[in-house]
């Protein structure tokens, strides 16, 4: 099998249950924190629903630098409703579909970068970043997203297995 293949039944299987957490973000919560240090409500749906847009960069790109110098940081675009994550998550999955659809094999095994202000911060094959930092790194930020989910009393969609308020448990 391809591993092109591979990446979109992924892709598939992960776009569902994301879409299912972004649906019970509450509104009107987006700043709420459990703990100063963590990243607000907000932050972390919006990177959420971005995560599947970093697919058609590594595979469309070469690198990404995250603070070029001479030019502009990159910055999140502001999704401030439940309706905007979903949409936006939607968006990027499409454009996550067409890119894998577009790519094969031997370009995931060529290099990606990615930089701040100029440096190397990451070099990994193309399918290693897909795997490492989309799809696993997108595991996390969801898992993070179920446990702030929780904390304000929104039911926590099944994921890989039920929860407490869905399902059997």
């Amino acid at each position: 099998m391809k591993m092109t293949d591979l990446f979109l039944a992924e892709l598939e299987r992960e776009a569902v249950v994301t879409r299912r957490a972004l649906e019970r973000v509450p509104e009107g919560k987006y700043d709420w924190k459990p703990h100063p240090k963590s990243m607000p409500l907000g932050t972390l749906a919006r990177l959420v629903a971005s995560m599947p847009s970093w697919i058609p960069m590594v595979v469309n790109q070469d690198e990404l630098d995250l603070n070029p110098p001479n030019g502009k940081k990159y910055e999140q675009p502001e999704l401030r409703t439940r309706r905007e994550l979903v949409e936006a998550h939607d968006q990027n999955v499409a454009g996550a579909r067409e890119a894998l659809a577009k790519t094969n094999d031997d370009h995931l095994m060529k290099t990606w970068r990615m930089l701040v202000s100029g440096r190397v911060v990451d070099e990994n094959q193309r399918h290693i970043v897909l795997r490492d930092s989309v799809f696993n790194h997108l595991a996390h930020h969801r898992g993070q997203l179920t446990v702030y989910l929780r904390l304000n009393d929104a039911s926590v969609p099944e994921i890989y297995g039920p929860s407490a308020d869905e399902g059997k448990f």
